[in-house]
């Protein structure tokens, strides 16, 4: 056999043992009479030692060895002199007496340590080096765990895991799809799925009763670092439920993975409402792991003569506790933040309560003291504390405060990566306007039941921003990690809403026909969720980007820079799919 044992593994109750290591060669040290070697594999790092009295021959060989080195050491197991407590190995060595090297290596463009001085291009170029470090190959490994976790979870509640298509037909609604040519259908394609949302529905039709599925999904949209052209989602779909059946079954998962993996209990998750978080937090993904809400102001900000109050639609604000002596220069920095293209605020507005009972604010022209302390009675502020108000049109007011609120946590140290506070975000609307298009989209996808009491609103254009959908959304700590919804499963109410949405008869059923065909031959009620696999690793593993827990990303052009594509493919292939490359540039 190659090896006896792996690198991370032996102690000193292995004092003694002749072993059989392999692994690569993380650094060396050459001190004259001996030379060492840290040998490292997925499991750890073992010190390999050499005595230039006792072996000359076997010293002068592994003082000759690179970096990356792929190399078998057979010896003994003997007691370290100079013990190492950062290692579970560190108090013991091999006295080596045979080296193989198995397979020679390039010195590599990065140091593989774990803080390495390769940048993330060239770490992504090589990829494969990078998952040597530890914190990679840990990431990893916690991901892993956590599809484990998940799988034993759902399939002792009696889920089953089902394969659904890879390749599917395309549908208009949602984000842009890949789509992938037909060779024996010339002129046709099929798209790589968004999510298994018709599919699973289907599984449900036919009498499944609960799925689930870690499966890959694809979406041709703009890349961040809590995006990527391709993702994983544990996609689940159950019958004869309600929406309480949903949120339970599925916090009950979260509170699993809590306890499994972070050692965390969690009481009932909180609910709130899409139109609470939104007036509270300006966010239908609220970070609630710190307060610091919004504060309308209108009754006590108009009136007194500031136009910009009076004339906004919407006067908010928030209050930082214990941030009254903010400098000039500290605010001023807040100033800018708002104005950033990405906030798109107009300026921001700051009153001081000082810790002697006065105000001092950017307003103090239009606004006199005793006005100020109105204001502050609003907030419940404090001396000592400071107030940021914005104004302007409700919603996008909103957002922007919502940007400003997060900013202040991050600068006051509030959104700790340790701390954990998931919540449930419930009721959605089921439809939200395009200015652009002048149309109503479906805010999660066409399938999504409206609430019971709402479903007459249908009827009513003028009242259709006004429909709740049995929605609901999954978020910690600001990040939404899942979300799904109560299904339609009436072939009536379902058309209607495809009518709702601007689709013809003949539309729809080219489009979704085979769903709604199904739909006539009993449909069971049901609803489902999908986590967002690669977020909720990332959140678990206290990481900002789930680049580092997928074992070959792309970049933030949707490229892998490793293996070089997307590329370009050969004519014959291009032949072969009637694909005519310079006409489709020209059009």
């Amino acid at each position: 056999m190659y090896r006896t044992n792996t690198c991370g593994e032996l102690t000193l109750k292995n004092k003694g043992q002749e072993v059989t290591l392999c692994g690569w060669l993380q650094r060396s040290r050459d001190l004259g009479g001996m030379t060492f070697i840290d040998l490292r594999d997925r499991y750890g790092i073992t010190q390999l030692a050499f005595n230039m009295e006792t072996n000359p021959e076997l010293c002068e060989k592994a003082r000759k060895l690179g970096r990356e080195y792929v190399l078998q050491a057979k010896g003994t197991v003997i007691e370290r002199a100079s013990k190492n407590s950062k290692i579970p190995t560190g108090e013991i060595e091999i006295e080596v007496h045979e080296l193989n090297i198995l397979n020679k290596s390039k010195n590599p463009p990065f140091t593989i340590e774990d803080k390495s001085d390769g940048g993330d291009d060239l770490r992504m170029r090589y990829r494969y080096l990078d998952i040597r470090r530890n914190p990679v190959r840990r990431n990893l490994e916690l991901r892993h765990r956590m599809a484990m976790l998940v799988r034993n979870y759902l399939s002792g509640k009696d889920f089953l895991e089902i394969e659904t298509p890879m390749l599917i037909k395309s549908t208009p609604e949602g984000a842009r799809d890949f789509v992938v040519p037909s060779r024996m259908n010339p002129g046709e394609f099929y798209a790589l799925p968004q999510s298994p949302q018709q599919y699973k529905q289907l599984l449900m039709v036919a009498g499944m009763d609960r799925y689930f599925q870690i499966v890959r999904c694809f979406r041709d949209e703009d890349l961040r670092a809590d995006r990527q052209p391709e993702f994983t989602q544990i996609d689940c779909e159950m019958s004869f439920v309600h929406q309480e059946d949903v949120l339970n079954m599925f916090e009950g998962l979260a509170k699993h993975l809590f306890h499994e993996v972070k050692g965390l209990d969690f009481d009932k998750f909180p609910r709130i409402t899409w139109h609470d978080a939104m007036r509270r937090y300006g966010s239908d993904k609220p970070d609630i792991r710190f307060g610091m809400e919004f504060v309308e102001l209108n009754d006590v900000a108009k009136g007194n003569g500031f136009a910009l109050f009076d004339n906004a639609e919407l006067v908010v604000g928030i209050c930082a506790k214990g941030c009254a002596e903010y400098t000039r220069k500290q605010l001023d920095a807040l100033t800018d933040f708002v104005k950033r293209p990405q906030v798109g605020a107009g300026g921001l507005v700051y009153i001081k309560y000082n810790s002697d009972g006065t105000f001092k604010s950017s307003i103090d022209k239009f606004f006199s003291q005793e006005q100020q302390k109105a204001v502050a009675d609003r907030f419940g502020a404090e001396p000592g504390d400071l107030m940021l108000i914005l104004c302007g049109p409700a919603m996008k007011t909103r957002m922007q405060l919502c940007a400003l609120r997060l900013e202040m946590g991050d600068q006051l140290g509030l959104r700790n990566p340790d701390v954990y506070a998931p919540l449930w975000v419930i009721d959605f609307p089921l439809l939200e306007w395009d200015e652009e298009t002048q149309r109503y989209y479906a805010m999660h996808h066409p399938f999504t039941s409206p609430k019971p009491e709402d479903q007459s609103l249908l009827d009513d254009e003028s009242r259709w921003g006004d429909i709740r959908a049995d929605a609901y959304d999954i978020v910690i700590n600001g990040v939404e990690v899942g979300g799904g919804s109560i299904r339609i499963h009436d072939r009536e109410l379902q058309n209607k809403m495809f009518h709702t949405l601007g689709f013809t008869d003949e539309k729809a059923y080219e489009q979704f026909g085979f769903l709604m065909d199904a739909f006539t031959y009993g449909a069971p009620p049901h609803a489902g969720l999908a986590f967002g696999f690669d977020r909720l690793c990332s959140l678990f593993g206290g990481a900002d980007s789930i680049r580092d827990f997928i074992a070959f990303p792309k970049n933030n052009s949707g490229r892998d820079v490793m293996s070089g594509s997307p590329a370009p493919i050969s004519q014959e292939q291009l032949d072969e799919l009637m694909i005519d490359v310079k006409q489709t540039a020209k059009q």
